[in-house]
């Protein structure tokens, strides 16, 4: 290796330009700023692999990012296209190919269809008022933190961050108890690769039973509003797009929340001065929620970014890597992507994150982090920065007056199969529970 080449960083099994650089082992996790540093010598994109045997090129060149994902004639994003799952390479259980196997969503189109889909969703969502998304965020966030305010200690990941949004749009999808637990179950297991197969399957049942029940009987939801959408979406186009936005606002608005959380916790310049919306600026250039991701496929054979490419070649951008190499303000961070496949649903889940924090902390102002920052730890897989835990500590404060009884800490009481969520009452079943109480 020469001396203008940087040497990969510990864990790194990359010793020679022809290695693939691992992106699911828990040194990446620990530290993918060193892993990036290390890539940028292959230029503006590096040969990666997310999974045992699942091979990309990661874009990591702020200026390469753009051109990607603005480029939609060269690029695609139709996963039928993917060559080395067509030709037997990906094997079917790889536990990357739930976030980047085709499925018939906004995400996974191309061209008309893609307009088609992606109007529906943004119209339908976009009608939810932020008054009204404020309001669900208040009400979920004092129901949550009533559950271990009078402890005095809490992981603000699992008892916090983890189930905010999952609530959240559980009510404005129009989600009753039963279907709600098992959506809780479904997203919870795919995202934690806790029984992921069978968490796909009860997600799928869930939103298909969601569906069929707002033919009937619709409501002011999200889930009504996207079926009288001229679109005229049928079932299963339905139902696949009630997935991608229940996962799409599940785990990166998990990860945002306690990404940021753990700012204001580590740097007291945030949290004494009330920098919130700062830190989450800060969060979204430095630790954005999914790191790398964007799946895009060539449509053809050519060089991109000094990279040959074939047609059928698997494209990611990192995020955190590209924001690096950024020179504008923190603002022009590409966490929500670019171009026509960018977050529809930013400002909301800005609101959602912000609205979160503030409330945490007006509840339990003197909050901590109980653990030295050194200790904690983050989960390892190539798309998402995410946290394992957030340990705080804070003074107990006794829950507020109409708060029901203390119930079991959430992380007590797991959905290990469908079968139990039904029978012992799910999460949400609880909060509907205490809500109409």
């Amino acid at each position: 290796m020469t001396e203008s080449t940087p040497v990969p960083p510990p864990g790194c099994p990359a010793h020679g330009s022809g290695e693939r650089i691992p992106m699911y082992t828990p040194d990446f996790a620990a530290d993918p700023h060193s892993y990036y540093a290390y890539m940028r010598h292959y230029g503006p994109t590096a040969p990666v692999e997310l999974a045992p045997g699942v091979e990309a090129t990661l874009v990591t060149d702020y200026g390469a990012a753009l051109d990607l994902l603005q480029n939609s004639g060269d690029f695609r994003k139709d996963a039928r296209r993917w060559r080395d799952l067509n030709e037997g390479r990906v094997s079917p259980d790889s536990p990357v190919l739930p976030l980047l196997a085709y499925r018939p969503n906004c995400m996974f189109s191309d061209g008309a269809e893609h307009l088609r889909l992606r109007r529906a969703v943004t119209e339908s969502f976009g009608r939810v008022s932020s008054h009204r998304l404020s309001e669900s965020v208040d009400r979920v966030a004092r129901y949550l933190i009533s559950q271990f305010s009078n402890r005095g200690s809490a992981d603000l990941l699992n008892d916090y961050a983890k189930q905010l949004p999952l609530f959240v749009f559980n009510e404005l999808f129009g989600c009753p108890a039963e279907i709600g637990d098992r959506v809780m179950f479904g997203i919870s297991g795919i995202f934690d690769g806790v029984n992921a197969e069978q968490a796909n399957q009860v997600l799928f049942q869930a939103v298909s039973e969601l569906v069929t029940l707002k033919r009937t009987r619709p409501g002011e939801d999200v889930t009504s509003w996207l079926m009288q959408h001229p679109a005229q979406l049928d079932d299963q186009e339905m139902a696949h797009q009630l997935v991608l936005l229940l996962g799409a606002g599940a785990e990166p608005l998990r990860n945002l929340i306690a990404n940021t959380l753990h700012l204001l916790l580590t740097n007291d310049r945030y949290a004494q001065n009330g920098l919130v919306e700062e830190a989450l600026d800060d969060t979204l250039w430095r630790n954005p929620p999914m790191s790398n991701y964007a799946p895009h496929y060539a449509a053809r054979d050519m060089e991109f970014a000094g990279q040959k490419l074939s047609a059928g070649d698997l494209l990611l951008v990192s995020f955190q890597a590209a924001n690096a190499t950024s020179a504008g303000s923190n603002r022009a961070h590409l966490a929500w992507s670019a171009g026509p496949h960018a977050c529809p649903s930013k400002e909301p889940a800005r609101l959602i994150t912000l609205a979160a924090i503030e409330y945490l902390f007006n509840e339990l102002p003197d909050v901590e982090l109980a653990v030295p920052e050194e200790s904690l730890t983050w989960r390892p897989g190539p798309f998402n920065r995410a946290l394992g835990h957030l340990p705080a500590r804070f003074t107990p404060v006794d829950p507020r007056r109409g708060m029901p009884p203390q119930t079991p800490q959430i992380q007590q009481r797991p959905a290990a199969t469908a079968t139990q969520a039904r029978e012992r009452g799910g999460l949400w079943s609880s909060f509907l529970s205490w809500w109409k109480a």
